[in-house]
């Protein structure tokens, strides 16, 4: 054996040792970290030393200084913002990305994860109902998702008004009235301003944060030029899913291009008895999802999914002369995305979808829904408990009388550290949000739950 071989063997050993002492650590562990970001950039910082440390004793060191420090967001107790967990075969996938060490730009170069990739692409696009002859792009995430999908929109309707704007650039051009709902999630702003399309429109929402279609065909006829429509499936603080059938209608009577941030709802579509919930999605031109929240892979890995191929590859792609194209002619990974250089982000996708099949992501997305409707009937049976808004999939929004009240038990239960919820406001007031987006969240996680905000109520009003 090699001195290389030495060394991986060794610090690979030590890597998973400690990942499977976390992993093991999770069922019986407070789900907050135990020290600061400061306190541990005094272990981890300081001036760069002058000899190296062996891999082995690299990995020991990060791991040992370095748990203090770590949320246990793969715990079944985590509920904080919206943040899922990993399934066992897409972590060892994920394991086998690093390991692998390929760049997945070009199916000539790496064969193997292009052909991998594309197959999770075309069995998403089976599972969650959305047109066949659409383009899928791994992508670090839903913002990224978002950015990539609404530059192939913005591609696409510059192209039909007569602009060209990769060679005029956007200065002079019409400009793209965009329309958005006025609860989205803030990261579809943050792509608007990425795509350089400013701040858009906004069409009042219901109780629930559902865009109102009336609304939105007011708005959509106040103005002229080219438009885009960006819908959500899945809000923040409700679950809600905007009413796609009817706004989608309104949309295309306006010549609208429609594009849905679906970060964790997109995966209601895999659910039959859910389908009220997406009625109308895939008549949608794009759409935006994180495979991480309600897939559960690791981190990286957000979709975009584009009907328009044509848009998404003129939109992202880039030719020269060293970038070898496959025999066969088929897009390459690059062509979808806004990177080059990455890795094979895919992969854990497909691990996930093959594990799981049809059955086992609609098995998993429905008790993520399920557990949530747990926790509000439960948690409604308790005194100075309001669940303010409809449990139709995975979010559950809590206040406890006013907003000072409300921020206390808040704040109790993150100190309590059994479980990790987050505050938010909504609706003008201050919430506890609770997220149900872990595969292995159990009913003894609910039940733990449930009994530190009881805790936290009783202790707050005593």
């Amino acid at each position: 054996m090699s001195a290389g071989s030495e060394s991986y063997r060794e610090a690979l050993e030590a890597a998973s040792r400690h990942a499977t002492e976390w992993l093991d650590s999770l069922p019986g562990r407070d789900v907050g970290p135990k020290k600061t970001a400061g306190e541990l950039l005094e272990v981890f910082g300081g001036p760069l030393q002058h000899g190296g440390m062996g891999a082995a004793d690299v990995v020991e060191y990060l791991a040992t200084h370095a748990e203090p420090g770590l949320m246990a967001m793969p715990s079944g107790r985590f509920f904080g913002w919206v943040i899922g967990g990993t399934l066992p075969a897409a972590l060892a996938a994920d394991w086998m990305v690093s390991a692998w060490d390929q760049n997945t730009s070009m199916r000539y170069a790496t064969p193997a994860a292009a052909a991998i990739e594309e197959a999770a692409g075309n069995w998403l696009l089976e599972l969650l109902g959305l047109p066949p002859e659409s383009d899928v792009g791994f992508v670090t995430g839903a913002t990224m998702a978002n950015f990539t999908s609404l530059l192939a929109a913005r591609w696409r309707l510059l192209t039909n008004a007569g602009w060209d704007a990769e060679a005029n650039g956007l200065a002079g051009g019409p400009r793209i009235r965009c329309v958005v709902g006025q609860e989205r999630h803030a990261s579809v702003d943050l792509a608007l301003r990425y795509v350089g399309l400013g701040t858009p429109a906004v069409v009042p929402s219901d109780r629930q944060g559902r865009i109102i279609p009336a609304e939105l065909d007011r708005v959509l006829g106040e103005g002229t030029g080219p438009l885009l429509v960006c819908l959500q499936a899945g809000n923040l603080h409700s679950g809600a899913f905007d009413p796609f059938s009817e706004a989608i209608s309104v949309a295309r009577k306006h010549n609208a291009w429609v594009h849905v941030d679906g970060a964790f709802g997109l995966w209601a579509a895999a659910v039959p008895e859910l389908s009220a919930l997406t009625e109308g999605l895939a008549l949608a031109d794009s759409w935006a999802t994180d495979a991480h929240k309600s897939l559960n892979v690791p981190y990286d890995c957000g979709i975009a999914v584009v009907k328009d191929a044509t848009a998404l590859r003129t939109a992202m792609g880039v030719s020269t002369s060293y970038l070898i194209q496959d025999v066969d002619g088929s897009a390459d990974p690059f062509d979808k995305v806004p990177e080059l250089s990455r890795r094979a982000r895919g992969v854990p996708v497909w691990a996930a979808l093959k594990s799981l099949g049809k059955e086992g992501v609609a098995e998993q997305i429905r008790r993520l829904a399920n557990r949530a409707a747990q926790l509000a009937e439960r948690l409604s049976a308790v005194g100075g408990v309001e669940v303010l808004n409809d449990v139709d999939y995975t979010q559950v929004s809590l206040a406890f009388g006013d907003d000072a009240t409300t921020r206390a038990v808040t704040a109790r239960v993150i100190a309590d550290g059994h479980v990790w919820m987050s505050g938010s406001r909504w609706q003008g007031k201050d919430i506890l949000r609770i997220s149900v987006s872990n595969w292995s969240t159990s009913d003894e996680d609910v039940k733990v739950a449930v009994e530190a905000i009881e805790s936290a109520v009783a202790s707050v009003r005593s």
